[in-house]
């Protein structure tokens, strides 16, 4: 007999509807719910520890998304057979339910969180990550976890104009708009997306439209819980600093705290003053003790500065109009470009934004270096790609290189969709392009420093970019009617402020965005602004950008790889491959080329890489000879391949032999051909005949004079 279960349809979008369900699977959870849009289903839980780990002073959330390649009836490629480490796909999907989720747990909470999001069945219509911030959500909801939701998430497209929630698979591939948004019934929360050059008045009916299918799916989610029946609420202690704490520190070290952010800027004297205050206070109202007659540790003492500089910092900025770095509200720190400083790489460039630095290289290569990708729910290869590295030392810390975190993904693939609506087509610009982006100094915003440094490195490279881009990140200070939108923010204004956004984009529109709110209530006329005034940012940082390089060169790198490319007939390109790859390996042996062979739309294509243009040349010309057909009445050389008793075989074309027949060889009986010909000789012949079965007949009389059956002069 079936378990039961309880079940919530939510229409949120005409045309569109989406399904949780709970009670059913995975009831030993907190909280779990099936999610399904279309033959796509998702499985999310919640599980929450009972305790708080000794020590713990942040909050342990974590968040998994895997998409099982069963659920597409799919078996994984490779040796072992199964899924392994997460695919960047699936660590971006995390990454962006964690992005909005987490805000929403309160200050204090540090008990172990783990959602867990399992693709179950992957339909053809529907991606699965935008089901799991729903399916996250609504586990939570039915787990009795603080959390200040639900949320939702929705994507948004727009194709021919008109703005579509949760597009499908094959409206997404159509669309110029890809935004993915999640939000609560009274704000916005999170975005992250790319678009080709669309406008900010686009930008904003599109978050428009997305809430307001957020709001319905809220809705579902609220009435789910009720059917099932509200949860008991987790119990659990804040572990917050007191605010009488905080008072007491305010009144001590409150003027030396404001009059410290208000000194001239410099991040390392900046950080090093705030943290000699912290000790003078522990100092000061702890002593040699472990903690005070209140119970206050150093820590809590600590954050207690934190607070207060907190407080006198966005002060200073609502109230006095001034940054810490004594920037007005517009202004974008000190930029320096160059481009070309690395001799052996294809492309280069070094963007310096105050105290933020990257370091762009562009590597060109050919369809052999394609990023395979082997996903659920796409398998279509990257030619192009970037990647994003961010070492300690860039904020002055020693640590340990490993692979790339989360984060690296995250501000990787950002730069990597600002950049991708300008890349040429590969019928233009027939390369691999990869980018990578080392971050060599940070204090704010290191993902849009990647973006110029790459769109430079690219020009630089020769890449025919459409448009050259920049990026930007803007932040918020909002208390009460009060607000401030700044631009370029520093590391401490995003960490102390209220919201963070980054946009890219050409002069002409945006091309990618991603958004942090912390704060509700953010009406549409301020985010318009802050999209208006990157617009006026990018417009400076790209007049800076041009005046070290303002279009692509012209010529490659002399490291670079020429592309050539030939069509053939299909039917030729067994004979160019060869059997077991024997012929294309001997022509990039000899002529010191790479040379691929694929078949697109019915029509055989031919790249040949070379780093000269006498190799590529000698490359074409061999393939030229492959796929050649041979002529009736030609005369060809051609070598002597095979000997038999009834004559010779000859290759008069590679891949292209025929017969030449004993009574061919000469005007004379031929009792023993090998008293005419050897295995190597080159050979004058005539094509007598190219029979329908694709077999070639030769002579060698024509070259023969008729006394002595030698080759005439």
């Amino acid at each position: 007999m079936p378990l039961e279960a309880t079940t919530r349809e939510i229409q949120f979008a005409p045309g569109k509807s989406m399904s949780l369900e709970t009670g059913k699977i995975a009831r030993q959870a907190n909280g779990s719910v099936v999610v399904r849009m279309g033959d796509t289903m998702v499985l999310s839980t919640a599980t929450l520890s009972d305790s708080v780990r000794e020590g713990s002073n942040f909050f342990p959330l974590t968040v998994d998304y895997r998409e099982k390649f069963a659920a597409g009836g799919k078996v994984p490629g490779g040796f072992i057979k199964r899924e392994g480490r997460p695919t960047d796909k699936e660590t971006l999907t995390a990454r962006l339910v964690d992005r909005a989720i987490r805000p929403l747990f309160p200050d204090g909470f540090y008990h172990d969180v783990h959602l867990v999001n399992f693709v179950i069945s992957a339909g053809k219509e529907y991606d699965a990550d935008i089901l799991a911030g729903v399916g996250s959500s609504a586990a939570l909801a039915l787990s009795g976890a603080p959390f200040q939701g639900p949320i939702a998430e929705v994507r948004v497209g727009r194709v021919d104009g008109e703005l579509i929630v949760n597009p499908t698979l094959e409206e997404t591939k159509a669309s110029d708009l890809n935004l993915l948004v999640a939000g609560k019934m009274d704000s916005l929360v999170m975005v992250e997306g790319e678009a080709h050059e669309i406008s900010e008045e686009t930008m904003i009916d599109a978050l428009d439209t997305a809430h307001a299918s957020i709001k319905k799916l809220v809705e579902g989610q609220n009435a789910l819980v009720q059917d099932f029946g509200q949860p008991e609420s987790f119990e659990w202690q804040p572990d917050v600093v007191p605010q009488e704490l905080v008072d007491k520190v305010g009144e001590q070290f409150g003027q030396r705290v404001a009059d410290h952010i208000r000194k001239p800027y410099d991040k390392k004297s900046f950080y090093g003053g705030l943290d000699v205050i912290k000790d003078e206070a522990v100092e000061s109202m702890l002593g040699d003790e472990k903690e005070t007659a209140e119970g206050y540790t150093r820590g809590d003492i600590r954050d207690a500065v934190g607070k207060v500089q907190k407080k006198e910092m966005r002060t200073m900025i609502l109230d006095d109009q001034r940054r810490i770095d004594g920037r007005g509200y517009d202004d974008i720190r000190e930029l320096n470009t160059e481009a070309g400083l690395l001799p052996r790489v294809h492309g280069s460039a070094l963007f310096t934004r105050g105290e933020t630095q990257v370091l762009g290289s562009v590597t060109l290569g050919t369809s052999k270096d394609v990023q395979p990708v082997d996903e659920v729910f796409t398998d279509v290869d990257k030619s192009f790609f970037l990647h994003y590295r961010f070492p300690p030392f860039s904020v002055g810390e020693a640590g340990f290189l490993r692979g790339p975190k989360r984060r690296e993904i995250g501000h990787g693939m950002l730069a990597e969709r600002a950049l991708s609506p300008v890349i040429p087509d590969q019928n233009d610009f027939p390369y691999t392009i990869r980018v990578n982006a080392e971050v060599t100094e940070s204090n704010g915003s290191s993902s849009m420093a990647s973006v110029c440094a790459g769109s430079l490195a690219l020009m630089d490279a020769g890449v025919p970019l459409k448009k050259p881009v920049a990026g930007i990140a803007m932040g918020l200070v909002k208390r009460g009617d009060k607000t401030a939108i700044l631009t370029d923010i520093l590391g401490q204004e995003d960490h102390l402020g209220d919201m963070d956004f980054k946009i890219t984009g050409t002069r002409d529109g945006i091309t990618a965005c991603q958004m942090d709110i912390k704060i509700a209530g953010l009406d549409r006329d301020v985010m318009l602004t802050a999209l208006k005034k990157a617009r006026q940012a990018h417009a400076h940082i790209l007049e800076h950008m041009e005046s070290t390089l303002d279009e692509a060169r012209t010529d490659l790198s002399p490291y670079a790889p020429r592309l050539t490319k030939l069509t053939i007939d299909p039917e030729h390109i067994g004979a160019v491959i060869g059997p077991g790859g024997k012929v294309v390996k001997s022509i990039q042996k000899e002529t010191n080329t790479d040379v691929t062979v694929d078949e697109e739309d019915g029509v055989g294509l031919v790249t040949i890489a070379a780093t000269n243009q006498e190799d590529a040349e000698a490359a074409i010309e061999r393939i030229k000879q492959i796929v050649a057909v041979p002529e009736e009445g030609e005369d060809y050389v051609g070598t002597v391949k095979t000997i038999r008793d009834f004559g010779a075989f000859i290759e008069i074309m590679p891949e292209k032999t025929g017969l030449l027949h004993v009574s061919e060889i000469s005007h004379e009986y031929v009792e023993n051909v090998e008293d005419h010909l050897k295995v190597g000789d080159k050979v004058k012949v005539h094509l007598l005949e190219v029979r329908d079965d694709g077999k070639l007949r030769l002579t060698r009389k024509p070259f023969l004079s008729k006394d002595n059956g030698k080759d005439q002069e």
